[in-house]
């Protein structure tokens, strides 16, 4: 079942466009203070909720193998391929990396490629991809 969730962000047109164009999402439903988007087929809602950020400031990481891990942060898993073709899109748009594109835990159990960025607004991403999905859950 697709999973739906609802981030705050700082303003709207900045991060409609991140989303639309930049991430390449179908827009669904939306008002002046907010806006739906086909998440890889899940249901992803922009809210605009500049004061959230005045109080949260999303400035927490663990470190995980070797790099300072954005806390919180969201994603998908995609296969290879869309990872590839993703990490790609983002350098064309420029778009600065928290985490560039590599391979954690070569060589291990979860073995995975992964990126992290940010929206405009600050809020924290990661996308992922295993070569072999079900070791997603191996321990």
């Amino acid at each position: 079942m697709p999973f739906h969730l609802a981030v705050p962000v700082k303003e709207i047109v900045e991060t409609r466009f991140f989303y639309r164009e930049i991430m390449g999402f179908t827009e669904g439903r939306s008002s002046d203070t907010w806006v739906d988007f086909d998440f890889y087929g899940h249901q992803f809602v922009i809210h605009v909720k500049p004061e959230f950020f005045k109080t949260n400031p999303q400035t927490h990481s663990n470190a995980v193998d070797g790099h300072e891990v954005p806390v919180p942060h969201f994603g998908v898993v995609l296969n290879w391929e869309d990872w590839e073709t993703l990490a790609t899109r983002l350098r064309a748009y420029n778009i600065k990396f928290a985490i560039e594109p590599y391979i954690r835990f070569k060589g291990q159990i979860g073995e995975q490629a992964t990126m992290f960025f940010y929206d405009p607004s600050g809020n924290a991403l990661e996308f992922k991809a295993f070569k072999d999905l079900s070791l997603l859950f191996e321990k």
